[in-house]
């Protein structure tokens, strides 16, 4: 175990006996702790350059960890090498102290510390368009304001229902048809590359697991590896501008890193250790976490059991008056239960409300769980890649409700694709537009537009902002925005509960 393992340890020790004033010497020294570890993993690995298991790494809310199973993991490893020409390495992408993926904060203190020149920015697909200057920073808005790489999808051409055409391009590259082909332009959040041993789909739109998909027991695990090694060989080709391909030890070594690592909120500034008197919150409870898939499918309701999370069900008879730390952890139990069992009225969701083996229902009451069912992590334990209305766009919206809702986001200025041949099957309008297509640009059909999956929801505070195309800069966004969509009317208490416990995952 390393050094500043036994030092968080011993200090977590301290503070549960010694009190307030064992707090503030417990946070003062993680925080030492955590900006160290932050700039040690910026600088390219050396020798025998370890990132410890379990390190501290300084986030809005608290501090995040990561559990591997590998034990400490060592930066030679082929995640943190330069595979291609443009010096970018999985890490480039996914930060150890951001989740492993990004944070606007850190995009933005790598903009200023490298003038532009840090690998994320390769024009590739960290500037709006390619062919962009490092130096111009309205070129990387998109990333140094909302966290989004650039992914260019051909368009669907085989069984389409459905033509595509730009209707707003801000940029002047939503569409490229130089190679014959038309090539869209999509803005998205990079994923997590930890806690992948509970995915139910690779990437927003499943693309990397549509022909060996996560969804029986039997064949999870093989298929798993396969997709992530696809998903590694293509993101080095794409991402990275490799020259040639990596080879089958580099991918082998890419996946063994990433399927053993798990990640979490373990400190929380107010509530102290989320895993002190009987929680479980933190990566080690995460890395003991059953899973399999369907194993709490909500669409299946003699297996669904709305209970997601009871990482804090022990907190929930803290007295609030007795200290300001048990006030907050009081505060986490109940956003806890509120994601468990505060009911939502949920309407107008594609892959819901339009889905033909549930009856076609115009409203479903549900709860938090019936889209985040699997237990203790909170995406979907089967694919259900929804349209819940982040992909919409704010200025040719039409469904009131969903207009109120994206009012509540800081929505970024992203190009409008108008779909013509679908229906709305909520509106009757014959005309859709969107920002993103999502899993339609797999399958050409109707029924999949703007359809993309829920990710994990561990590791939160880390990788602010929120939604596949970073809308939501904080948790508040993100609750206000389920408060509108599904008129949940929540008070402001229940909000900031529910924020907490968002935090603390």
């Amino acid at each position: 175990m390393s050094l500043n393992v036994l030092k968080s340890k011993r200090l977590v020790r301290t503070r549960v006996i010694g009190g307030v004033a064992a707090t503030a010497a417990a946070a003062a020294i993680l925080l030492v702790l955590g900006l160290d570890s932050v700039r040690g993993e910026q600088a390219k690995a050396t020798g025998n350059s370890v990132i410890f298991n379990l390190q501290p790494y300084l986030d809005r809310s608290g501090f995040v960890a990561t559990y591997s199973e590998n034990g400490n993991i060592s930066q030679k490893s082929a995640f943190f090498q330069s595979l291609g020409t443009n010096g970018r390495s999985c890490a480039t992408c996914h930060v150890v102290s951001q989740g492993f993926s990004v944070s606007v904060t850190g995009v933005r203190e790598r903009y200023t510390s490298s003038r532009g020149r840090d690998p994320l920015f390769a024009s590739v697909d960290g500037a709006n368009c390619p062919g962009a200057g490092p130096r111009d920073e309205a070129d990387h808005s998109l990333l140094l304001e909302h966290g989004l790489i650039r992914i260019g999808l051909a368009a669907p051409v085989v069984s389409t229902q459905f033509s595509v055409q730009p209707e707003y391009d801000p940029y002047g590259c939503s569409t490229d048809t130089s190679t014959g082909q038309q090539i869209l332009s999509f803005y998205r959040r990079p994923l997590p590359t930890t806690n992948l041993r509970f995915l139910s789909a690779v990437m927003f739109d499943g693309r990397e697991s549509a022909a060996l998909p996560l969804n029986d027991p039997a064949t999870f695990n093989a298929n798993l590896e396969a997709d992530l090694t696809t998903q590694a060989l293509h993101a080095v080709q794409t991402h990275a501008q490799s020259a040639a391909d990596p080879t089958a030890a580099q991918l082998a070594d890419i996946v063994r890193v990433e399927l053993g690592l798990y990640t979490a909120q373990f400190w929380d500034f107010r509530a102290g250790l989320l895993s002190a008197f009987g929680a479980k919150g933190g990566p080690l409870a995460l890395s003991r976490q059953t899973y399999a898939p369907g194993i709490n499918d909500s669409l299946t309701p003699s297996r669904f059991d709305p209970t997601i999370f009871t990482l804090f069900e022990p907190w929930t008879n803290q007295r609030r008056a007795f200290s300001a730390e048990e006030a907050a952890r009081t505060e986490i139990a109940a956003g806890e239960q509120i994601f468990n069992s505060f009911p939502i009225h949920i309407t107008d969701v594609r892959g819901l409300n339009d889905n033909p083996a549930l009856g076609n229902p115009s409203t479903i009451t549900g709860t938090c769980g019936t889209c985040h069912d699997a237990p203790g992590v909170g995406d979907h334990s089967l694919p259900l890649p929804l349209d819940i209305g982040t992909g919409h766009s704010p200025r040719y919206e039409t469904n009131p409700q969903i207009r109120n809702a994206l009012a509540q986001l800081n929505f970024p200025d992203l190009p409008v694709y108008r779909i013509s041949g679908c229906t709305d099957p909520f509106t009757g309008e014959g005309t859709i537009y969107t920002t993103d297509i999502g899993k339609a640009m797999l399958t050409g059909q109707c029924t999949d537009l703007n359809r993309i999956k829920g990710p994990i929801l561990r590791g939160l505070a880390a990788r602010a902002p929120y939604f596949h195309n970073g809308a939501a800069t904080d948790l508040n966004q993100l609750v206000n925005f389920y408060n509108e969509r599904f008129n949940m009317g929540l008070t402001n208490q229940q909000k900031a509960e529910l924020v907490a416990f968002l935090n603390s995952l």
